[in-house]
């Protein structure tokens, strides 16, 4: 296997990942994911299959294929996402050479360079820090889990975090999920610590105190 190969179904398998949400959850209005299928590594692209909930009529479902690659980088599961969600609302014109067929469904050939991809929502935000909380990528646990979370606003989310070595009970850590997620998550365990950022009276019964970290 080429390192192409395995950089391409490493890809495949990452954006798999990240779609299996929207089987449940749409990807776009009323619009699930119904399929992520592998296209050959020599083509460099993505196949994702979009249609109504419990929807498995090959001919109510539309197969998108979107290109991998993007100059010397690779195209990241949430610019697949992003694709989407513009190339599945409004109308879109395709070239005749770009609508086909596979399997029964309708498929369009994405031309990313036609597409404004869609922005980032708030609660795209939030559901790649709480997987990187609750999924983290590492071989030993971290000392700090996630134990819950909830939805204060569009932009703020609480965080629920354990540790086996607190003695004082869960502590909560409110966050605007967006932005510098990776340097957040590395200064997460040593912010909860932090005295000065305590919440007075946050007349919550689900921890033992609240930690603002909004404008962290």
């Amino acid at each position: 296997m080429t390192y192409e190969h395995e950089e391409m179904v490493e890809q495949q398998a990452d954006i798999t990942g990240l779609l299996l949400h929207h089987v449940y959850a749409p990807l776009v209005e009323d619009q699930h994911v119904r399929g992520v299928l592998p296209v050959p590594p020599t083509a460099e692209a993505v196949r994702v299959v979009l249609g109504d909930k419990d929807e498995y009529a090959a001919d109510r479902l539309t197969a998108y294929e979107i290109p991998l690659r993007a100059g010397d980088e690779l195209r990241t599961p949430h610019d697949v996402a992003a694709l989407l969600r513009t190339v599945h609302t409004g109308t879109h014109i395709y070239p005749r050479d770009r609508v086909g067929t596979v399997m029964g469904m309708t498929l369009f050939t994405v031309d990313p360079a036609t597409v404004t991809p869609a922005p980032f929502t708030h609660d795209d935000w939030a559901l790649t820090l709480l997987r990187c909380l609750a999924f983290p990528s590492t071989e030993e646990p971290p000392q700090t889990r996630l134990c819950g979370f909830l939805f204060l606003a569009p932009d703020r989310l609480r965080l629920y975090l354990g540790s086996e070595e607190a003695l004082t009970g869960t502590t909560a850590a409110d966050v605007r999920p967006g932005g510098a997620l990776t340097a957040l998550l590395a200064a997460l365990p040593s912010l909860l610590d932090e005295e000065r950022l305590t919440v007075a009276d946050a007349g919550d019964p689900h921890c033992s105190r609240v930690v603002d970290l909004t404008d962290w």
